[in-house]
């Protein structure tokens, strides 16, 4: 057994199963590892609210990892890293979803801003047991003093599709632009990454990437896997992140992530 100080773990297609749950295997196998003193780290593009109820559930008590990187907060609230768009790039993806009739979500700390509660909004609100607020984004832009943590846009993957192409026209160099979903476009400070986020506890609880595992089932855990001392793969990854990564575990639905807890650090 590799003597790991920290287990880092994604959320949805990782640490959740199909239908967005934890299963009672995995579950306990994570609490184990809390007891053994090991630090579980959450690590999603999720924003906070829809992070700390599955801490509670799993007893963990440590700081989070949000927006993808973006955001670092700690139990008490407590912020560690908050990077942000620019309030001018802001409006140039609005102007660009709206046109385009795509949904668009607003991220900034952990408040979720939307135009109208449409079936994405309410899909997205049942899947990480959020609520967001309904505001006008051109007046909530115009008092901002700083811009959002994250943009989500969602809809139909041809639109979606075409809302990635024409962000290529405009100069949003310092973003961040993938698709996490066919349907779903997320957005990110260009400096905000898993891997840079890990690196600030790392410096915190003073742990060797050596000593770490990470468990990630998407294109936007690829950066942690490969970091870390041990990168798992869940076995519902896209082939390119199972290339990329040391092992690669059963799917979400067949306890992979208990499966790979066991096997690299309790046994």
């Amino acid at each position: 057994m590799d003597d790991f100080k920290m287990l880092c773990l994604d959320i949805d297609g990782t640490l959740l199963n199909s239908e967005h749950q934890i299963s009672s295997k995995t579950k306990s196998m994570t609490k184990e590892v809390v007891k053994r003193g090991i630090l579980v780290i959450l690590v999603s593009a999720r924003m906070p609210a829809g992070i700390w109820f599955l801490q509670d559930e799993l007893e963990i008590n440590q700081a989070i990892i949000s927006y993808n990187g973006a955001l670092v907060i700690e139990k008490n609230s407590d912020y560690l890293l908050n990077l942000t768009i620019a309030k001018r790039d802001l409006k140039d993806i609005y102007s660009l979803a709206r046109h385009l009739d795509v949904h668009i979500s607003l991220y900034q700390d952990d408040h979720w801003y939307i135009e109208n509660l449409d079936h994405w909004a309410q899909k997205e609100s049942n899947i990480t047991k959020t609520k967001p607020n309904i505001v006008e984004f051109e007046d909530l832009i115009s008092v901002w003093k700083k811009g959002a943590n994250k943009v989500l846009c969602i809809g139909e993957a041809e639109k979606v599709s075409l809302l990635e192409q024409e962000t290529k026209n405009y100069d949003l160099d310092n973003l961040t632009i993938y698709r996490s979903k066919p349907g779903y476009l997320e957005i990110i400070p260009q400096k905000a990454s898993k891997r840079a986020a890990i690196k600030i506890l790392q410096k915190r609880f003073n742990v060797n990437s050596s000593e770490i595992i990470a468990i990630g089932d998407n294109y936007n855990d690829i950066d942690m896997i490969k970091y870390v001392g041990l990168g798992v793969a869940m076995g519902n990854a896209p082939q390119k992140v199972k290339e990329i990564a040391d092992q690669v575990t059963l799917s979400n639905d067949d306890e992979g992530v208990a499966k790979a807890i066991r096997e690299y650090i309790l046994d």
